[in-house]
């Protein structure tokens, strides 16, 4: 039964850039946070982001968005290099790290305080969910939004050398508290961490956030295209209100696609954390996990996982994948591929009188009858 690749609307965006001369070499990336081992629709944005860079002869990154220093690890950055390796693509140039452009992002952190576009908030976490509103009413202006430029490049400086203790300030953007996406109320673009970071030590106690440093490390990297699941659809005014109040040196854009979520299977890696933190399997690659470690101990080939991302298709919505999709792929797999062995429960013994002593023949059977 032959299933034909499903319809990429992502194709058809980056083939008419090319047409029309907006972008001369297609660059993707893909951008775990190592914060857990990838499962079954990490394996999706995998295909996503390394198949359109392939479909049309460009590159595409691995880039690790390591802005949060207490839940990352060195074990899960080996793993997730592991994955992608074991599913059959390869990463342009060097392995990358968000953590490599802290300087460049506190730079453009100054850039932003020194156009009045940022400030150091000191409203903790509770009242900051108090002024920020709800989804039918506007926030208010934090009672720390008009500090001077001069206030803030102090106070920011002084975050940075570790004088303040977690959590005692902030450094937001000043966007528009009564817009109607609660992303552009003053977002977060800095909090204090006094963690060791598993890439730079304790060089730095203050970190970015996702939403600031995500765009901006598509810029230095010159993507082109940002390809995100759809949960991030309504951060992509943020994302685009970064690039064009900052002198970056790209100007990427962002797209979303809708999410793999194979029927009766757990994805959500705090969930997954607490399966392996609770004792409950044996591991992240446990074979009853849907990573794809665990699919890998348990028989799963890569093309099987390859074909099933391919049938399934890529859209602009999300929905439950029938988790039998995956099941068909692999067994299609199995089936054309997989060696076969005969066995006689009863054999008898025949003793050949004419055959030369220590003569060994060799024989290749093959997989599939249809091949014989």
């Amino acid at each position: 039964m032959e299933h034909a690749p499903a319809s990429n609307f992502l194709e058809n965006i980056v083939a008419e850039d090319l047409a029309a001369g907006r972008v001369e070499t297609v660059v993707t990336r893909f951008p775990p946070e190592p914060n857990g081992y990838l499962h079954i629709g990490h394996a999706k944005s995998i295909s996503v982001n390394f198949g359109l860079a392939e479909s049309f002869g460009g590159r595409c990154n691995l880039r690790f968005d390591d802005t949060n220093p207490e839940k990352e690890s060195q074990e899960y950055i080996d793993s997730i290099q592991e994955d992608v390796r074991w599913l059959g693509y390869q990463w342009h140039g060097e392995v990358r790290f968000a953590s490599s452009y802290f300087q460049q992002l506190y730079d453009w952190a100054l850039h932003l305080v020194d156009q009045g576009l940022a400030y150091v908030c000191d409203l903790n976490a509770e009242q900051a969910r108090e002024y920020r509103g709800t989804l039918t009413e506007p926030g208010k202006n934090s009672p720390y939004r008009e500090r001077s430029v001069a206030e803030n490049r102090d106070l920011l400086a002084r975050m940075k050398a570790g004088e303040f203790a977690d959590g005692e300030k902030v450094l937001r953007a000043k966007i528009d508290m009564a817009s109607p996406n609660m992303n552009m109320r003053d977002p977060i673009l800095y909090r204090i961490r006094k963690a060791a970071h598993h890439q730079t030590g304790t060089e730095w106690v203050i970190y970015p956030t996702y939403d600031f440093a995500h765009g901006q490390e598509d810029a230095i990297e010159g993507i082109t295209h940002s390809i995100c699941t759809l949960e991030f659809e309504d951060h992509r005014p943020l994302y685009d209100w970064f690039i064009e109040q900052l002198p970056v040196p790209a100007r990427p854009r962002q797209y979303e696609f809708g999410r793999l979520n194979p029927s009766y299977t757990v994805t959500s890696k705090r969930k997954l954390k607490q399966l392996v933190d609770d004792g409950l399997v044996a591991g992240w690659d446990d074979p009853r996990m849907p990573t794809i470690s665990g699919m890998r101990r348990r028989g799963y080939t890569r093309a099987a996982i390859r074909k099933f991302c391919q049938m399934i298709g890529t859209t602009r919505s999300d929905g439950v994948v029938d988790v039998a999709m995956l099941e068909f792929a692999i067994r299609e797999d199995l089936n054309e591929n997989a060696p076969r062995a005969m066995c006689v429960l009863n054999p008898l013994k025949v003793v050949l009188s004419n055959y030369e002593q220590g003569r060994v023949e060799q024989l290749a059977a093959p997989c599939h009858p249809s091949r014989a």
